[in-house]
């Protein structure tokens, strides 16, 4: 298997001088759970700094806290669950699955993680999905659609698939269901059928909570304006080198937030 070439990166879409809102990237993100505040909030931070829309939708709580939060989210709208189709139809890209909580986790009111899940693959098979966290570990392969970008880690891989976490297995699962596979390591592995690349880089500070969802975050608002494969290979190695320049400033001690905000700065030297 290859490893990345850091020339890929300047394909990625970059926005041009005379674009107009809403031409660089509409992302529609549904996360996060009574129990889970911030794991829907770290890809929100994220999203809000590189595409120009975020449909941000999640239980009561977290929209209002959201809501409320208009410094960062100023380009942003709250969507509530009953007006989720509206937005999931309009957006370029939708991530599911951060901090939604597994079905045996489920608070008072909330929308069953599985089930909410397996409607919109099902209903709208042909957008460009990216699913995480909660939505991975209550749904079957044979659901998720050719378009998507799943982003496991080792144990949410072993739990899908029943296999173990390796080069073989990912390339295996992906020219079998032929969707677009993230797996979360010390080394990440990329594959789509046909095509496959391991990502190194990083460190143990990437064991924090949220770091996970932040690279969710990145990987779907790049998948907004790119294709499946560059937007995993770029957010998985960008995700990496941004946290070894933390790791320069702050050694392993930095969390998910620093991460987001390291990024951008790690964007504007390897891209533009």
């Amino acid at each position: 298997m290859n490893e990345f070439n850091p020339d890929n990166l300047k394909k990625l879409y970059v926005p041009s001088n005379t674009s107009v809102k809403g031409d660089n990237g509409k992302l529609m993100i549904i996360a996060g759970s009574i129990l889970f505040h911030a794991a829907s909030l770290w890809p929100l931070e994220i999203a809000s700094k590189i595409v120009d829309m975020v449909y941000f939708s999640s239980v009561s709580v977290n929209n209002e806290i959201v809501q409320k939060d208009k410094e960062s989210f100023r380009n942003g709208i709250v969507v509530p669950r009953q007006e989720l189709e509206k937005y999931v139809e309009e957006a370029d890209c939708i991530l599911i699955g951060p901090g939604l909580p597994r079905d045996d986790g489920l608070g008072k009111g909330e929308v069953n993680t599985g089930e909410l899940t397996k409607k919109l693959l099902s209903k709208f098979p042909n957008k460009k999905w990216v699913i995480d966290g909660g939505s991975l570990q209550v749904i079957e392969p044979e659901v998720i659609p050719q378009t998507a970008i799943i982003t496991p880690n080792i144990k949410e891989f072993k739990m899908l698939f029943n296999l173990e976490p390796n080069v073989q297995n990912a390339k295996a699962v992906t020219d079998k269901y032929k969707f677009t596979l993230l797996l979360k390591g010390e080394e990440d592995i990329v594959a789509k059928i046909h095509e496959s690349v391991i990502i190194k880089g990083g460190n143990a500070g990437m064991t924090k909570g949220g770091t996970g969802d932040v690279l969710a975050g990145l990987t779907a608002s790049f998948y907004c304006k790119n294709d499946n494969f560059l937007s995993a290979e770029a957010a998985s190695y960008i995700n990496k080198k941004a946290s070894d320049k933390l790791y320069e400033k702050m050694g392993l001690y930095f969390n998910a937030t620093d991460l987001a905000n390291e990024i951008p700065v790690t964007m504007r030297e390897l891209i533009l």
